[in-house]
């Protein structure tokens, strides 16, 4: 005790005040000390950070020793409290000594920090003025959002801290937030209030207003729509009347009450898309759905503002069996695969350091979802045995009771943990990715098509897509047309829209293939534009230019810009390899779906991606394999035509008649137009040899080489996807 005794003795006389900052304290979110030499002085127990942030909250007034006695201990007898807080100050100033000055002043009654030491963010937010708001920004989360159950009175002292912060931030927000505000400032001002009070409606209200003033009708909408969620995650509550009827206003008197659209004949005319470049549109088509709105006129504008998207977190992993020296595996896991999933554009992510408090021995799923407004939770164990390590994953749906909607067990080498947690966490995100938008789409459904946002209207639009039946198809196509009617810089709506037209041509649904091939290519476009780091808008984007636009080496740019913002994208892998079968390169083809197979063995598209299996053996010559995949491919969509193709070719090189004949009578059902000349005029293969050895298999197959004439019958061309 003598050197403890000396230390406080020592640390009680440097009282005088400094003209300098040593240590920066965070107490806004997860608490954080660090010197200004960024050495980093927090303590390691959570009592010894709820101390320092006790005294740090209370700075420059000193604490009395029987407080936070008190506060800390209030289970227990008063001595022995007070024997606990002794211990904890020794451990604070242990920590704190790297900062080489006494920043903690210790007497016999109170605690106190030395004044001018210590930055303290709090302080700093409750500065702020409405001319000087700018600290206001500090306040990005909930104050020391890691301390909550340290001991029932600092819980309350907590919540009423928490309370005087944001009650002293809402109200320099709110007077700062006037309706005389020109729209670029009221946004500002509506946002900084929203990220100090998410539920706060009258600040919703005046950012609806602020982007209908500015002619960004879709973001207003939008921003009704996160205002709903917010509400009913928050408070379990609706908009009021008064935002109703703003929602209303904006959206015009078309919208009031009414569907987004009224019901459409069959197949309405299709005004063109404004390309990237302002091209001048191809012609209207009349098999495409109608674009009821103009479109955006083309300003630059923030692509911040978050859409409407699955909401998921991940929490610390169990560890079971695993020693010491390898603990770090299953929080390293669980970073990497935070990490691979904030890639995709469409998800928001809470990792397992904000999920920490809530552990497997007091996991509470309502209370995790009230707080951080999730609906998909992903946890899981890691155990060893010997040299194997067994790595199990659940993810469970929190909208549906906790019901488990996937999981995987993987079982790994010990030899080389890093790349196993680089393997598990691509193979886990690009699982989940398709099934949450399923699950999303499902749910989406449920939405009226008077309250359906941009989002649920894309959503729905996918699995009809994937069905390949003409009247689901068409729909499909009118979700997304009313998607960017709602909001027409939706970057997302825009990619789909495009994908949804490669599929109108290459089943032949197209009355005007070559105007919709166009069309394919301005939407694609419009999505870079809107959202060039969203990896599914370049993936999509680029297999247009392959296989509709025959720019292959455009193609394999924009594939690989995909791959390098999300390389764990099972659908960037997939195109990317029709796109090298195309150039001449099967082997290069062949690895690349190879690696989406890895990546997501049960993939819903897998009746497209595994199609290209089937083409990639058939140029390979590797006729055998390419029938087998053929059988295997063809019935997980039947409707699909472009699995056929080189099935059938395949089968006419080894001369199969009787199975050919079959294959052929699926194809030309579905495809009566198909003949060689036609498949010649339209295939996207760079290799003349390549097109010719095609050819000559759909020949031997029985393809005919050209329909008969017609008088006065133009050739109208329709490619297909192989």
């Amino acid at each position: 005790m003598a050197d403890s005794t000396s230390r406080l003795s020592a640390t009680s006389s440097a009282t005088g005040a400094l003209d300098h900052v040593i240590v920066r304290l965070r107490l806004i979110g997860q608490m954080e000390a660090w010197t200004v030499r960024s050495e980093s002085v927090l303590p390691a127990g959570r009592k010894t950070r709820a101390l320092l942030a006790s005294i740090a909250l209370a700075a420059p007034r000193q604490v009395l020793r029987g407080r936070l006695a008190e506060q800390l201990w209030s289970r227990r007898p008063e001595e022995q409290a007070r024997a606990s807080l002794r211990q904890e100050i020794h451990r604070l100033l242990d920590a704190l000594s790297l900062a080489e000055t006494d920043i903690l002043i210790v007497t016999r009654d109170h605690l106190t920090l030395r004044p001018g030491a210590v930055w303290i963010d709090v302080e700093e937010v409750m500065k702020a003025t409405t001319a000087e708001p700018a600290s206001l920004a500090l306040l990005d989360g909930d104050l020391l959002e890691d301390l909550d159950g340290i001991d029932p009175n600092f819980d309350a002292w907590l919540i009423t801290e928490r309370e005087r912060l944001r009650d002293r931030a809402r109200g320099i927000a709110e007077t700062m937030l006037t309706d005389d505000l020109e729209p670029d400032a009221a946004i500002g001002a509506a946002q900084r209030l929203l990220t100090i009070d998410r539920s706060h409606e009258g600040a919703w209200r005046s950012l609806m207003k602020a982007h209908a003033q500015r002619g960004e009708r879709g973001l207003a909408v939008q921003a009704y729509d996160r205002c709903r969620a917010v509400l009913a995650d928050m408070l379990d509550a609706a908009p009021s009347v008064e935002t109703q009827k703003l929602l209303n206003e904006i959206r015009g008197p078309s919208h009031s009450r009414l569907p987004l659209r009224p019901p459409q004949p069959a197949e309405p005319a299709a005004p063109p898309i404004p390309a990237a470049n302002e091209m001048d549109p191809g012609a209207a088509a009349p098999s495409a759905p109608n674009l009821a709105e103009a479109q955006p006129s083309g300003r630059k504008r923030e692509a911040a503002a978050a859409r409407g998207g699955a909401h998921i977190g991940v929490m610390p992993f169990r560890l079971v069996g695993i020693p010491d020296e390898d603990a770090h595996l299953a929080p390293g896991l669980a970073d990497e695969i935070t990490n691979a999933l904030s890639r995709f554009r469409w998800m928001f992510i809470v990792s397992s350091n904000s999920l920490g408090r809530f552990g497997a021995e007091n996991r509470d799923e309502a209370a995790i979802r009230r707080e951080f407004g999730l609906d998909f939770l992903l946890d899981g164990s890691v155990q060893r045995a010997g040299n194997k390590i067994r790595i199990s994953l659940r993810l469970l749906d929190l909208r549906a009771n906790n019901q488990i909607v996937w999981a995987r067990r993987f079982d790994r080498e010990a030899s080389d943990l890093l790349s196993l947690q680089d393997e598990v966490a691509a193979e886990v995100v690009a699982q989940i990715d398709p099934e949450i938008l399923l699950i999303e789409a499902k749910r989406s459904k449920g939405r009226s098509q008077i309250d359906a946002t941009a989002y649920d209207l894309m959503l729905r639009s996918i699995p009809l897509m994937g069905r390949m039946e003409h009247v689901p198809f068409m729909q499909a196509g009118q979700h997304l047309v009313d998607a960017i009617a709602l909001e027409p810089d939706y970057a997302a709506a825009y990619a789909w829209y495009a994908y949804w037209h490669i599929f109108l041509v290459g089943q032949d649904w197209a009355d005007h293939p070559m105007a919709m091939m166009e069309k394919a290519g301005e939407l694609a476009e419009r999505a870079i534009v809107l959202d060039p780091f969203d990896a599914r808008g370049l993936s999509i984007s680029g297999h247009v230019r392959a296989f509709l636009h025959r720019r292959l080496r455009e193609a394999m740019v924009l594939h690989e810009r995909a791959l390098s913002l999300n390389p764990n994208l099972a659908m960037a892998w997939a195109l990317s390899a029709v796109t090298h079968a195309y150039a001449g390169d099967p082997e290069e083809a062949e690895r690349r779906n190879n690696r989406y197979k890895k990546l997501s063995p049960l993939d819903p598209h897998a009746f497209f991606f595994d199609a290209f299996f089937v083409l990639i053996h058939m140029m390979k010559r590797d006729y055998e394999t390419a029938v087998e995949a053929g059988r295997t491919v063809s019935q997980l969509n039947p409707s699909f035509t472009a699995t056929y193709k080189p099935y059938l070719a395949a089968l006419g090189h080894l001369h199969r008649d009787q199975e050919a004949a079959i294959v052929r009578r699926r194809l030309l059902t579905l495809e009566p137009d198909f003949t060689i000349e036609r498949f010649l005029k339209t295939n996207p293969m760079e290799s003349e040899s390549d097109k010719m050895h095609y050819a000559e298999g759909l020949r031997l197959g029985g393809i005919r080489e050209r329909d008969p004439p017609v008088a006065n019958a133009p050739i109208i061309l329709r490619p297909g996807l192989s």
